[in-house]
């Protein structure tokens, strides 16, 4: 089966004490009810850059470790698919690096040119013919389930583990999406 992550509060926790409401405001743009994210401005990008230093950044080892299982492993491709901006290549590879990330998907692939992150998500989810996707953006996944009818979605979240539509689950962890 073909899997795709995303990478940020899948597998890189959010800085401490800053809450996703924050991040948010970074990251998405008001726009008529239409999926819209923003790039930053330079200071903004300085802050972002500041706040995805490693040390501000832990890995989320519980979600790792699972899909290191060399059961889950084996029988998977496992695909990482961030929306992350070029500003943060340097950032990502520190990371990447640092966690052996690479040791554990198959390819990885970031949004340095820029684009939509809902768009870039699509069109590698697309070219992958990904079996199952996961993400901890409602928004975003809202939209990748309209436009991929035959991909099963997986929402990862602390609250909530339900359908919520035919092709899009709500998790808390990711031994969920193998039941």
């Amino acid at each position: 089966m073909n899997i795709g992550f995303d990478l940020d509060k899948i597998f890189i926790n959010f800085p401490p004490l800053v809450p996703d409401k924050i991040i948010d405001l970074f990251y998405k743009e008001k726009a008529n009810r239409e999926l819209k994210y923003r790039m930053p401005s330079k200071i903004e990008q300085f802050i972002r850059i500041s706040s995805h230093h490693p040390i501000f950044r832990s890995l989320n080892a519980n979600n790792l470790n699972y899909i290191k299982n060399p059961i889950l492993a084996k029988q998977n491709n496992f695909y990482l698919i961030s929306s992350r901006f070029g500003f943060l290549k340097q950032r990502t590879a520190d990371l990447i690096q640092k966690y052996d990330l690479n040791k554990v998907f198959k390819k990885m692939y970031f949004n340095y040119e820029n684009r939509q992150p809902h768009e870039f998500k699509n069109e590698i989810i697309k070219k992958l013919k990904l079996d199952k996707f996961v993400d901890d953006d409602l928004q975003l996944l809202e939209y990748l389930t309209n436009k991929n009818p035959g991909i099963k979605f997986f929402w990862l979240n602390n609250d909530v583990d339900k359908p919520l539509k035919k092709n899009l689950i709500a998790i808390k962890h990711l031994s969920e999406m193998f039941t």
